[in-house]
């Protein structure tokens, strides 16, 4: 469970100033590791507008109380694959994305740049019959 983050780095440019005509998220892991008492998982999230019309980076660091086997099976995972287990990975791009969503509107706004919000895919399912 996702219990804390931290905001490492921020930056940002916006080197012209043509219209906003697309945008590209990115969510990048840069590291797991077991700290004293939680999970962390540095990651790199970055909206990239299209035509060079800008770009937000934010470099945080997410903090998540796991059981200690788990915490293990997440770490060796890593190590060895730098990749995080599927059912675990979920959690913790919904948390990044959520986090650059909502300071990146921040900088966005500074920088004259819509914000970088991505409106999350919606699934329907069917009713179940009532007798």
């Amino acid at each position: 469970m996702i219990v804390g983050e931290r905001i490492l780095e921020v930056s940002g440019n916006r080197p012209t100033r043509e219209p906003v005509k697309g945008l590209s998220i990115n969510i990048s892991l840069e590291d797991v590791a077991k700290g004293e008492e939680n999970l962390e998982i540095t990651y790199v999230y970055t909206a990239s507008y299209n035509e060079n019309a800008g770009e937000i980076k934010i470099k945080g660091l997410l903090m998540a109380k796991e059981e200690a086997k788990r915490v293990k099976e997440i770490v060796d995972k890593w190590k060895k694959e730098k990749k995080i287990p599927e059912d675990y990975a979920t959690q913790v791009l919904s948390a990044v994305n959520y986090s650059g969503s909502a300071n990146g509107t921040l900088l966005a706004r500074v920088l004259g740049l819509t914000a970088p919000l991505i409106p999350p895919r919606i699934q329907l399912s069917k009713a179940e019959k009532s007798n």
